[in-house]
């Protein structure tokens, strides 16, 4: 008997590949989504590209009686929760709506699990939790500096709930603590959906290349690095996707599952600003002219994490490359242009 996956927020960026891919790996998948991070069409473009339509219900996940008629009509199994207000920006000048949304809808989830005895979750963490760190590669024992933004703030209690939910109750739950997806489907039927301007480097440096923006700035190229820019950790979508598929499977499998687990979820090496917008113009063939402007306040210099636990636990590691992510990114800018 097929086991059913719900998966929160499953419309978004990430949500949508994840789907993708636990279809691929012979899964059910019922998805609740509000649409205020992604479009309806998406439904289309995941029934496309597997040739299965998943039962998708348009709700609020902080809704619980709305949400409680999906767990009466479906024996969920496991639950993938990615809903959440995302904008780090935005949740500085909003922390209430943050606060409100993304810690209610996670209590919203975990008191309907209770409810009808489903016991496995894997939620949509950050490396954002680790805050401005001086030391790496980041390791999951580092511990949480405080955080500067009410996003960041949400993932940390989140992980808090969860591990002190698990550790009293039949609860198994594992945090992904990502780093930078970008990329997209290589069909590109899917793909980063921005509202109003990027705040990320990928799909700002892709609308730049489309002549969606005016303009394409580098803050700063004099720090301490090979070439003077920010390093990060740049993971393929469908790689982080497959993360999440393992982390199910390894839930329901239950074997030596600790009631609560966080876990890196990156390639475990940095590549800088400039050496992206190299690749980006090396395999798509275009040229980016931007320009390098002053540093930008709240920018790390480094950010990049070890990721033995994930392979050493889930046995999951990222196969995809720079080439692949801007290749697939600029496919998915073309085609949704």
């Amino acid at each position: 008997m097929k086991k059913t996956i719900l998966i929160t927020g499953g419309l978004g960026f990430i949500g949508s590949h994840t789907a993708v891919e636990l279809i691929k790996e012979g899964f059910d998948v019922v998805i609740v989504d509000n649409l205020v991070n992604s479009e309806s069409f998406i439904l289309d473009r995941i029934e496309q590209i597997t040739g299965y339509l998943p039962m998708y219900y348009f709700a609020d996940v902080c809704d619980e009686l709305v949400i409680k008629q999906i767990f009466e009509n479906h024996q969920i199994d496991a639950v993938i929760h990615f809903a959440a207000l995302k904008a780090v920006g935005e949740s500085v000048e909003k922390p209430i709506k943050y606060y409100r949304n993304n810690i209610n809808s996670l209590l919203s989830i975990l008191s309907l699990m209770e409810k009808f005895d489903c016991s496995f979750i894997v939620f949509s963490s950050s490396a954002t939790v680790y805050g401005d760190s001086d030391k790496f590669p980041i390791d999951e024992t580092f511990l949480f500096k405080q955080s500067l933004s009410a996003y960041g703030s949400t993932k940390q209690f989140g992980e808090d709930i969860l591990e002190k939910v698990s550790n009293s109750s039949c609860l198994k739950s594992i945090a992904l603590r990502y780093f930078n997806p970008v990329g997209a489907h290589p069909s590109g039927l899917l793909g980063e959906l921005p509202i109003g301007k990027p705040n990320n480097l990928m799909p700002y440096l892709t609308q730049f290349a489309a002549n969606k923006l005016d303009n394409f700035t580098v803050y700063g190229n004099d720090y301490s690095t090979k070439d003077g820019t920010c390093l990060r950790d740049y993971i393929h979508v469908v790689d982080l996707a497959k993360a999440h598929v393992r982390s199910c499977i390894f839930l329901l499998e239950d074997k030596n599952v600790k009631s609560f687990d966080a876990i890196n979820i990156g390639t475990g090496k940095a590549n800088s600003v400039l050496e992206l917008i190299t690749k980006f113009e090396e395999v798509n063939h275009v040229k980016l002219n931007y320009k390098i402007g002053n540093r930008r306040l709240g920018d790390a210099e480094v950010i990049y994490g070890s990721v033995d636990k994930a392979y050493n636990v889930l046995k999951w590691k990222a196969e995809l490359t720079l080439d692949d992510m801007v290749r697939d990114a600029w496919n998915w800018q073309v085609n949704i242009s």
